[in-house]
């Protein structure tokens, strides 16, 4: 068997669940695309990407909020093995009219913000330390 037969390791993605990393998160930056708000925020050196859904009051009631978090679980688990990077916590957060948008549509929305949130992550901020 060659080198180019042998499956590519998916990196493990885990799930967000205490306040206090959510609030971390906030603090790092963001970048927010038609129906998604993406945080991001540099964890460690662990090969482990994490990631928290969240949809405010602002979007509906329960069912609406559900609905909403429900295509974000999914189309992160879609997006994010190709393009998150390991040690990192991403959070997602619903706007307005994610329910509604086509799926294409959201998908492209989830994958240009984690292009650019890709492309800033080398910043001083992403790391914790305050910038020069």
């Amino acid at each position: 068997m060659t080198d180019a037969a042998l499956p590519i390791a998916k990196p493990k993605i885990a799930r967000i669940q205490k306040r206090a990393d959510f609030l971390a998160c906030a603090k790092g930056p963001y970048c927010a695309r038609g129906a998604v708000l993406i945080q991001a925020r540099r964890r460690d050196d662990t090969p482990l990407i994490r990631a928290g859904f969240t949809a405010t009051k602002r979007i509906g009631g329960a069912v609406e909020r559900n609905r909403a978090k429900r295509r974000l679980r999914e189309a992160a688990r879609a997006i994010l093995p190709d393009l998150a990077h390991p040690g990192f916590d991403y959070v997602f957060i619903a706007r307005g009219g994610v329910t509604t948008r086509e799926w294409p549509r959201l998908l492209d929305d989830v994958k240009s913000a984690l292009l650019r949130l890709a492309a800033d992550r080398d910043r001083p901020d992403m790391t914790g330390q305050a910038p020069p």
